[in-house]
C-alpha cells in the first residue's frame, strides 16, 4: 500500500499508517516524506515500512516490532525509547539516536550525530543494538546502560575521527566497538579502552553479517580493519557523589 505524504501534517499522516494497519496491511510505503515528525511511533506488530523521503524527529519512538526502511536521510530521536523491531537508514542521521532504547535493531548506512545511543540499555533477554556506518560525533554512548554500540567508519574523511570526543563518558553497562584507534583523549573517564576478545568478534561479527546483508555490503570487507573496544570501568561511577 502507498500513502503519499507531500503537504500532509504528520498528525494525520501517522494516522493514516495506523489505520492501514487496522485494516490489516503489512507493507507499507510512505511517498514524499518530508520532514514529518513521530512516523512508526508506539506501532507494534508485524510490519514493514518504507519511507521515502526525509522524516522527521522522533522515527520509530517507542516502537515494538515493525521494520522501518528509510532510503534516504533522517532527524534526530531515531528510536527513542524503542522496546523491538528495526529501522534501516540508507542515508545520514542526525542526534541523539537510539535514545533510552532498549531493545530492536538500528541500522544507520551513513554517518551519526552527536549523543548516539545515550542511555540506552537492555532489559532481560533484550539487547538494544545500533550499528553507524560511518562516523559518530561527541558522547556516544553517553550514560549507556546496556546493549551494543558499533561505527565502522566505513565514509570516514582523511581528517573526520570515526567517534568524537568525550565517548562513553558515564557509561555504566554494554559495550561499543570502533572499527579503528580509539585515544585516551576521546574518551570518558569512566571507560576502558581494550582489544576485543576472539569471543568479542564472534558475537559482533552476527550483527555485523546482519548489517551487511541488509545494506548490501561484504561483511568480510568490514572485519578486514581491527576493532576497538570500550568498556566501562564500574557499574556506577557516580556512585561517590551520593549518600547512598
Amino acid at each position: 500500500m502507498r500513502i503519499h505524504a507531500k503537504g500532509v501534517h504528520y498528525k494525520y499522516l501517522n494516522q493514516s499508517v495506523y489505520e492501514a494497519m487496522a485494516r490489516g496491511e503489512r507493507e507499507i510505503c510512505l511517498e514524499d516524506v518530508n520532514g514529518q515528525r513521530y512516523i512508526g511511533g508506539g506501532l507494534r506488530g508485524e510490519i514493514r515500512i518504507t519511507v521515502n523521503g526525509v522524516p522527521g524527529n522522533n522515527l520509530a519512538s517507542f516502537m515494538d516490532g515493525p521494520t522501518i526502511v528509510v532510503n534516504e536521510n533522517v532527524q534526530d530521536g531515531v528510536g527513542n525509547t524503542m522496546n523491538a523491531g528495526k529501522v534501516i537508514v540508507r542515508g545520514d542521521a542526525g542526534d541523539i539516536i537510539g535514545y533510552a532504547m532498549r531493545g530492536g535493531k538500528i541500522f544507520i548506512q551513513g554517518n551519526g550525530g552527536y549523543r548516539v545511543g545515550i542511555h540506552m540499555k537492555s532489559f532481560k533477554d533484550r539487547l538494544p543494538v545500533i550499528i553507524i556506518g560511518g562516523t559518530a560525533g561527541d558522547f556516544l554512548g553517553e550514560y549507556m546502560a546496556g546493549g551494543l554500540l558499533a561505527v565502522l567508519g566505513l565514509h570516514q574523511g582523511n581528517r573526520t575521527p570515526i567517534v568524537g570526543n568525550y565517548a562513553g563518558t558515564g557509561m555504566h553497562g554494554g559495550m561499543i566497538y570502533v572499527r579503528g584507534d580509539v585515544k585516551d583523549y576521546q574518551v570518558g573517564r569512566e571507560v576502558g579502552i581494550r582489544r576485543p576478545t576472539v569471543h568479542d568478534m564472534a558475537r559482533l561479527r552476527e550483527y555485523l553479517k546482519e548489517y551487511c546483508d541488509d545494506l548490501g555490503l561484504e561483511v568480510e570487507g568490514v572485519l578486514e580493519k581491527r576493532f576497538t573496544k570500550l568498556i566501562p570501568y564500574s557499574s556506577r561511577p557516580y556512585g561517590k557523589l551520593y549518600a547512598y
